[in-house]
């Protein structure tokens, strides 16, 4: 396959933005006017100073690109080796029927244009693979998008961006999917309940030692529909890698509902342009959690109390209030860790190893004053004050003191 980079058509703007700060201009900075005033203008200007590449432009890609469009980032690489299909227009960002026919990259460069022309768009139709790596991940970007449903194709990219130390956001399945409230991001070792995660974790812990550290985007849901046997010319149930344009790539079809893979690219562009700006999102955790273990929690946060104080007439949570201190203050995981990134199933992994206490022992049990520590911890902070880990462990102290004051604010105390 011949690679097609259309950079250098009239009216692309090769070397980058018209001018070297778009937001002083006057249609510019309106068109943007909602984003700066959610960010503010410098963090918004950090976005427009920005280089983004999306590989993979269907029902996902086409939507994340047009977000990251529309949130005014500055330079956007497009890539891929397919055509507009008509039964591809029930979930694409912005094809139309006059589209059919003409390449992902292309049509949306041609849409795009329109939108934002101030913005540097390279559309290439190409299949990403370890010959094209240097051409489309070289030039510093600042994200990569991996939209890419081949598995071959995604683990390569995936390994790649690790190697090269790039930011990158990979997009698992969206297809046979309807229930948005169960789209989630977290590290790919989190994910469930996708067959292609799966596969991607597997093959990259296998042949690159790769063990997770890579956000995705991801459904909770089970997947409501199968891939639909594949029909030759004939009618009759064939072969379908014997009609494969490219090795490794299905041919068989996926059942979508368009509106998912939207949102799944709403999502990831969402969580790009929050990076870029530099504002911190924190992400709902994954939490396999059922309500026997907030139970569990709880019983121990009495039992605890009636050990310590003789009585546990001070503990002012239920278990509802544990949930929201578990899963939305600590993450599942001990207030004495340094780093939330690990969030999800291996939170849970530990749950014998974990409870409620105090933080100050002057203080009632109360949703903002418990922090979730292991035994060890919570026998050593026991033994300790607060003046103590204030002036032994100040950090530790400054990032516990924030989180209950949050929880403070939000339940009114």
């Amino acid at each position: 396959m011949v690679p097609v980079s259309v950079s250098g058509l009239p009216g692309s703007k090769c070397n980058g933005m018209a001018t070297s700060n778009p937001l002083t201009d006057e249609v510019v900075s309106e068109q943007l006017t909602r984003n700066i005033q959610f960010f503010g203008l410098e963090a918004q200007q950090k976005v427009t100073a920005s280089y983004v590449v999306v590989i993979g432009l269907g029902g996902v890609g086409s939507h994340a690109a047009s977000m990251l469009l529309r949130s005014g980032v500055g330079r956007l690489l497009l890539v891929d080796f397919d055509q507009v299909s008509v039964s591809s227009l029930n979930r694409h960002a912005v094809a139309a029927r006059e589209d059919v026919g003409t390449s992902k990259a292309l049509c949306l460069k041609k849409h795009f244009e329109s939108i934002f022309p101030e913005c540097h768009i390279d559309a290439k139709v190409m299949l990403y693979d370890s010959s094209s790596e240097e051409e489309i991940l070289s030039g510093h970007p600042d994200f990569v998008l991996d939209c890419i449903d081949n598995i071959d194709t995604k683990v390569a990219l995936l390994a790649a961006c690790v190697r090269r130390g790039l930011k990158v956001l990979s997009a698992t399945g969206a297809g046979a999917r309807a229930d948005p409230t169960r789209i989630r991001v977290a590290d790919l070792r989190e994910s469930t309940n996708d067959p292609l995660s799966r596969s991607v974790r597997h093959r990259l812990r296998k042949d690159y030692g790769i063990d997770g550290g890579i956000p995705v985007v991801f459904s909770l849901e089970k997947p409501k529909a199968k891939l639909l046997p594949f029909k030759g010319p004939s009618g009759e149930e064939e072969n379908p890698s014997d009609y494969q344009m490219v090795p490794g790539f299905r041919v068989r079809i996926i059942p979508v509902l368009g509106t998912i893979p939207a949102i799944f690219g709403q999502v990831m562009a969402s969580y790009v342009v929050t990076q870029l700006a530099g504002l911190q999102v924190q992400m709902e955790p994954v939490v396999n959690f059922d309500r026997d273990h907030y139970e569990i929690l709880h019983q121990r946060l009495i039992e605890h109390e009636e050990l310590l104080y003789g009585t546990s007439m001070q503990v002012e949570v239920d278990v509802e209030e544990v949930m929201y201190i578990a899963k939305e203050l600590w993450h599942g995981r001990s207030a004495g860790d340094l780093s939330i990134k690990d969030v999800g199933r291996a939170m849970w992994r530990s749950i014998n190893e974990l409870m409620l206490v105090r933080w100050d022992k002057t203080r009632p049990a109360s949703v903002s004053n418990l922090i979730l520590l292991r035994f060890k911890e919570a026998d050593e902070h026991e033994s300790r004050s607060l003046e103590d880990i204030k002036e032994e462990e100040p950090e530790f102290f400054v990032r516990v003191t924030t989180v209950l004051k949050r929880a403070e604010l939000e339940f009114g105390f």
